[in-house]
């Protein structure tokens, strides 16, 4: 395997995680989904703890592909944000099926990191030497 191929695994991987914490199934005639965090987190306390660990799993391995500060702060900040919205009774459910903070971070990565690839590739073409004719 080489690394693009580790790359996309990984990022497969991700995905794979984050639909399942996130939009496991649709409700019926809407666009909100529901996932395992939105079921976990009916549980107090223990169910929110139990639905930001696959988050954090999420972000050190964003962190391990190369993600930018900018965007692992950025996620950080989703996921805390739907820890804290999300432990409130009956108003954090709500937030969590339409936050979707797996999700969003998920996108983030994939954007970051074809940024981070589109760059690299762009400073390589600089560095070729011109030859003429």
């Amino acid at each position: 395997m080489n690394i693009e191929q580790d790359i996309d695994f990984e990022l497969a991987r991700l995905r794979r995680v984050a639909w399942r914490m996130d939009a496991l199934f649709y409700i019926p005639r809407t666009n909100f989904s529901v996932g395992l965090d939105n079921i976990l987190g009916l549980i107090p306390v223990i169910g929110d703890i139990a639905s930001v660990t696959p988050s954090f799993w999420m972000i050190w391995r964003a962190y391990k592909l190369g993600a930018s500060p900018g965007a692992l702060a950025y996620m950080l900040c989703n996921t805390v944000t739907d820890l804290l919205i999300g432990s409130i009774p009956l108003i954090g459910d709500i937030f969590d099926v339409v936050y979707n903070a797996n999700i969003r971070n998920y996108r983030l990565l994939e954007k970051n990191l074809a940024k981070r690839a589109a760059t690299a590739r762009d400073i390589s073409l600089k560095d070729l030497p011109v030859q003429l004719g």
